[in-house]
């Protein structure tokens, strides 16, 4: 569950663990606020997919985006803080190898700036093509 009456449309070169982040990001904004679970719930999740994203996962993090969810869908007040889980909760269900990735330092989508690593392999034969291709003047 990503949306609601809608239609959303990715392909490879999305990464589903910021689509995780971008929307607990904005219903984080969402939150009144009221209830524990829901408020504290978001920002912890937050907080943790933010981590996975920047490079800066770690073991166990999985698990306690899923802790996370189930509690704020049992102990939130309102319909927002009882679904907001949801679009992280069926993103990981369908998508967790991503997850399990990011953890070891690899973003599938090659999305995640913090997870891109270049190095010049064994292949490299000096003839700076790569260089002059390359559109941010990364290689001497």
């Amino acid at each position: 569950m990503m949306g609601s009456g809608g239609l959303v449309v990715m392909d490879e070169k999305t990464c589903m663990v910021d689509v995780a982040r971008y929307f607990v990001d904005f219903l984080k904004d969402e939150s009144c606020g009221q209830c524990n679970p829901c408020r504290e719930g978001l920002k912890q999740m937050l907080a943790i997919l933010t981590g996975i994203c920047e490079g800066r996962g770690k073991d166990g993090d999985i698990e306690l985006l899923e802790e996370l969810g189930t509690m704020m869908q049992k102990f939130s007040l309102c319909g927002l803080g009882t679904s907001a889980p949801n679009p992280v909760l069926t993103n990981m269900l369908y998508f967790r190898e991503e997850y399990e990735a990011h953890l070891e330092g690899i973003c599938p989508a090659k999305s995640c700036e913090a997870l891109i690593n270049y190095h010049i392999t064994d292949e490299c034969i000096g003839c700076t093509i790569c260089a002059q291709k390359c559109p941010v003047d990364a290689i001497d």
